[in-house]
Formats: C-alpha cells, sequence, structure tokens
C-alpha cells in the first residue's frame, strides 16, 4: 500500500538501480582488463591459483635461462676441445713427417718451429677458453661441478662438469720433432692426449643433451602453465558483453523506476491539497 511517510517503492527501486549498476560496472572493469579475475573478490580460489601459476612460471622462465646459460658454457668448452684436438692433430702429422727418415736437420728444425708454436697455441685454447669470467678447461669452478636450477623447485638442479684439461696438456709440454726419437715419443703422447680430449668432449655433448632435453620440458611447462592461468582468470568476451547489455538494460529500467517511484509519492502528496 502507497505510503507518504515511506518511499517503500523508490528505496526498493533504488536497490535494485544499485545492484544492476555494481553488476554493470564489473562488466565493463573484466572486459576492459581482459580478467575474470580482476579482484580477489571476483574468484577468490581462481585468483589463489593463478597466483601461484604465475609465480611458478616466473621461477621457470629463470630457469629456462639458466639452461640456455649452461648450454652456451658446454658449447664453448665443447668447440674449444675441438679446437684443441684440431690442433694437435696437425702436431702428429708434423710428428710423422718428421720420422720419414729422409728429413734434414733443417728440415726438423722448421717442422719443430711449426711444432712449437701449435704447442704454445693448445696451451693457449686451455687457459683462455673462458664464460663469464671462469676458465673453463685449466679451472677448479667447472672441474667440480658448477650446479644449475632447471626447474621451480630447489631440488631441480643439473650439475655441468668439465674435466680439467691440464692433466693433457701437460703431457705435451716438453715434446719435440727436433729429431726422429722425438717425434716418435711425440706421436705416442699426442694419441694419449687426442684421446683425452675426445673423451672430454664426449662428457661435455652428453651433458649438453641433457641440458637440451631439460630446456624442452620448462619450456612446455611454462607454455602449458601460462594457458591454465589464461583459462582461470581470462574473461570470456561475448558472455561478459551479453552480461553487460543485460545489466545496461536493467540499470536503465532501474533508473526509470526510481523516477517513476518518486512521482507516485509526489502524486499521493497532491491528495493531501
Amino acid at each position: 500500500m502507497p505510503s507518504i511517510s515511506a518511499n517503500t517503492t523508490a528505496n526498493t527501486a533504488v536497490s535494485y538501480l544499485n545492484a544492476n549498476s555494481s553488476a554493470e560496472s564489473t562488466a565493463i572493469e573484466e572486459i576492459s582488463s581482459g580478467q575474470d579475475t580482476t579482484n580477489a573478490a571476483s574468484d577468490p580460489a581462481g585468483l589463489a591459483i593463478s597466483t601461484g601459476m604465475n609465480s611458478d612460471v616466473a621461477i621457470l622462465q629463470q630457469a629456462a635461462t639458466n639452461v640456455t646459460n649452461g648450454e652456451s658454457v658446454l658449447n664453448t668448452a665443447s668447440g674449444a676441445l675441438t679446437n684443441m684436438s684440431d690442433v694437435m692433430t696437425r702436431m702428429q702429422s708434423l710428428a710423422a713427417e718428421a720420422q720419414s727418415g729422409s728429413s734434414s736437420t733443417a728440415s726438423l728444425d722448421d717442422l719443430n718451429a711449426e711444432f712449437q708454436s701449435l704447442l704454445a697455441e693448445v696451451s693457449n685454447i686451455a687457459n683462455q677458453t673462458t664464460f663469464n669470467g671462469e676458465t673453463l678447461l685449466t679451472g677448479t669452478t667447472y672441474a667440480s661441478g658448477a650446479t644449475f636450477l632447471v626447474g621451480d623447485t630447489s631440488s631441480d638442479t643439473i650439475t655441468v662438469t668439465i674435466t680439467a684439461a691440464s692433466t693433457a696438456i701437460g703431457a705435451l709440454s716438453s715434446l719435440s720433432v727436433s729429431t726422429v726419437s722425438d717425434a716418435s715419443s711425440a706421436m705416442t703422447a699426442l694419441t694419449t692426449a687426442i684421446n683425452d680430449i675426445s673423451t672430454y668432449q664426449s662428457s661435455v655433448g652428453a651433458q649438453l643433451e641433457q641440458l637440451e632435453y631439460t630446456g624442452s620440458v620448462v619450456n612446455t611447462s611454462i607454455t602449458n602453465l601460462q594457458s591454465a592461468s589464461s583459462a582461470i582468470t581470462s574473461v570470456d568476451i561475448s558472455a561478459e558483453e551479453t552480461t553487460y547489455t543485460n545489466e545496461e538494460t536493467l540499470t536503465s529500467a532501474a533508473v526509470t523506476a526510481v523516477s517513476d517511484a518518486n512521482m507516485m509519492q509526489s502524486e499521493l502528496l497532491k491528495v493531501l491539497q
């Protein structure tokens, strides 16, 4: 029943107006942001899950960078070992040439000059191959093992170990091909050193393969987590556009209803005049 002391009709219309207007604002916010969870109240559980996923993604993205760094370390070491092996192979050729039986003393001296130059180059490669300031083939950091985080927990690690080439190089330090006898000894020592370098390369290659597989897994995990997080937080534009249109219509209707209710109150007051 209409009452002049309490405009119940208008109050009810205002209540609906506020609710519809709030829903309309929420729809606009979600459409404009592209997010279904614009605040904790909209989907507390979804927001918590998404936040956890985003944290994992951030860690995994750094892990992917760590994997890339590890691969770079191993690729650098592998390239240096290959160069060392190539130089030693040339040194073997010189040692073989020195044992031809027809080489003169002058020829042996020339062969030995090149041999000594190549020997110095082997040492240079080993001592000057570095990554981020750390020597890879003669230092202690990678010889004892450097650990890389490659997952989203502290236990997800891979240790990169590069055997120091110092022993192989040290065995060559006093070699010479200035005589047939020296050349024969040099060839034997070089064969052993080349085999050692080949073993080092094999170890580096195996670790590199492991990191490459791990990197693939990490990148897949990042993609899947981002997709899952997006499914939770991203707004369904079509559905939200429909919601917005409905709420906009209801808000307009509520505005009209409030106006009509206030006019009804005015009409009741005229009865008393």
